[in-house]
């Protein structure tokens, strides 16, 4: 008999597992997206939305007519509800049965932990997801009618440390293009317990090669911190300190989404997945999870609470290991371990007209035995191929290409 397999999220985990799954099932299964968004973005891309040099077509696509041409069905909806005894989601739009169900959603990002933290209740921008990019957009245009300091920053339990460097770099880049860096000091502050540590205790050298990008471009950092308020135009640090500001970007802590906190059994407190080494729930043994929805503890704890980041390739990782899972469980074949610790993680960081590129064969460091950081030029170079290159496979279902 057919079987239904259910992707919750249209991004990097969740267009990995739906390819991976059509791919090795072919007429054996029906596969399902259900996207709270018609389209896939590039995350990666969005610090470059801010200072305006990238459209919002540059970096989409319509997820309904990629997944079609695979023979992939998508429903566009807000999940509101996950019944894993009956095997249903709830949408607003009806339900949505299920014999296998990959939750492979993005997150909540819980800007209500810091008061005045966040784009809608409070005066920070967010490079998070696109509507907040351009919303971020649209604040640095009225910035650039008077400039004056910029804060960049990842409060206490953030995970997404990458895009923070990035964007502090990127827009750093982008007031020397202007002609004004003179008009402003541009700071970075995070809960790390020290620059380069990205929530995975630093890839060897990160520290001393974060900082002297740092010195290059007259950045002050500030690690080990957290916030306690943000104003209209002051954050006050945990250390008494008041950061004045013109404009800021802070990265939030994440939450999993309302729907899974809702759902009983579904999800932890926090609203992530709990799953084993198959990426399989470890209750019901149906549903699956991958990327951002799985829940992931730092083996090493910080002085100010940090998170475990999980990039887009960890997520096309675990998406592809979900995916794998299904199909061989299906097919009565044995499930294949791979613990989400033991991923190799690979980033490009672009500094704007540089950048670097660090690569670990596991995320964390107390078992590797392969940690590279290569600072250059290229690397700017790097990461729009990267991004073209990317779009393309994705675009296409070629999702089993590196």
């Amino acid at each position: 008999m057919k079987k239904r397999v259910v992707v919750l999220g249209g991004s990097f985990a969740g267009l990995t597992a739906a390819f991976d799954a059509k791919r090795l099932l072919k007429d054996a299964a029906d596969v399902i997206v259900v996207s709270n968004q018609p389209l896939f973005t590039f995350i990666p891309s969005l610090i470059w939305v801010v200072p305006g040099w990238r459209r919002v077509e540059d970096i989409t696509f319509r997820l309904e007519p990629a997944l079609a041409r695979h023979g992939i069905q998508t429903i566009i909806a807000n999940v509101t509800h996950i019944d894993p005894q009956r095997c249903v989601l709830t949408t607003h739009k009806g339900e949505v049965p299920y014999d296998y169900l990959v939750i492979a959603t993005g997150p909540h990002l819980d800007f209500a932990s810091v008061p005045g933290m966040g784009p809608h209740d409070g005066y920070t921008q967010s490079v998070c997801n696109l509507p907040h990019a351009l919303t971020a957009q649209q604040a640095w245009v009225e910035y650039l009618k008077d400039p004056g300091p910029i804060v960049v920053g990842a409060a206490q339990g953030a995970s997404c440390f990458g895009a923070g460097y990035e964007f502090v770099l990127n827009i750093e880049y982008a007031l020397r293009r202007l002609g004004i860096r003179n008009q402003a000091t541009v700071t970075w502050l995070t809960s790390e317990p020290f620059i380069g540590h990205f929530g995975i205790w630093g890839v060897k050298g990160s520290e001393k090669e974060v900082g002297r990008f740092f010195s290059r471009y007259n950045i002050e950092s500030i690690p080990n911190v957290a916030i306690d308020h943000i104003t209209p135009d002051t954050i006050r640090l945990s250390t008494g300190r008041d950061l004045p500001y013109k404009y800021a970007m802070i990265i939030p802590p994440f939450m999993g989404i309302e729907a899974i906190r809702n759902s009983p059994g579904v999800g932890n407190a926090k609203g992530w997945v709990e799953v084993d080494d198959h990426y399989r729930h470890l209750t019901y043994n149906n549903i699956y999870a991958a990327g951002v929805a799985v829940a992931m503890t730092p083996p090493q704890p910080t002085p100010i609470p940090t998170g475990v980041p999980k990039t887009g390739y960890m997520s096309e990782v675990m998406g592809r290991a979900a995916a794998h899972n299904i199909a061989a469980d299906i097919k009565g074949h044995d499930l294949k371990p791979l613990s989400p610790l033991d991923i190799q993680a690979m980033c490009l960081l672009d500094a704007g007209d540089s950048g670097m590129m660090l690569v670990v064969d596991k995320v964390f460091g107390a078992k590797r035995r392969r940690e590279i950081l290569l600072p250059s030029t290229l690397m700017h170079a790097g990461k729009i191929a990267f991004e073209s290159y990317f779009l393309w496979k994705t675009r296409t279902g070629r999702t089993y290409l590196p």
